[in-house]
């Protein structure tokens, strides 16, 4: 029986590197769309905004809609991150529901994406590595 070793350690190498690119490639969202991605709060009942979020994904399926598993909704700060416990012009929860703070009058970001890096300060929020975000203007 003749042995071919060079074969038999080239497609043992070729195996181990699949199971290698295997095992560190997961499903990763790569874009977040929101919609709609303008809204006045007052073409809207009660002013209240539903947004939805889409997203894109390194594999199937892809776009999928995006729930609170897969998302953080929060509303933009000046520097460009998540509010932390400042009183925000416009309120958005979990579910992308956004509201007007009452004596807000003017535009607020809504944002809706992942990877979260938070502040040491409790008021300076979180940045999102992957988002979307749509435009909210208020009365």
């Amino acid at each position: 029986m003749k042995r071919f070793p060079s074969c038999s350690a080239s497609f043992l190498l070729f195996v181990l590197t699949l199971a290698t690119l295997g095992c560190g490639s997961g499903r990763k969202l790569q874009t977040v769309s929101l919609s709609p991605p303008t809204a006045d709060a007052k073409n809207f009942p009660n002013g209240q905004v539903s947004f939805t979020a889409t997203g894109t994904f390194s594999q199937p399926p892809s776009p999928v809609t995006l729930t609170s598993k897969d998302v953080v909704w929060c509303v933009v700060d000046q520097k460009g991150g998540c509010v932390g416990f400042i009183n925000p012009g416009v309120i958005v929860d979990q579910n992308g529901m956004a509201q007007c703070n009452p004596t807000f009058v003017g535009t607020a970001t809504v944002l809706a994406g992942n990877g979260a890096t938070t502040s040491a300060n409790p008021d300076g929020g979180s940045q999102l590595k992957v988002f979307g975000l749509a435009q909210m203007t208020c009365p």
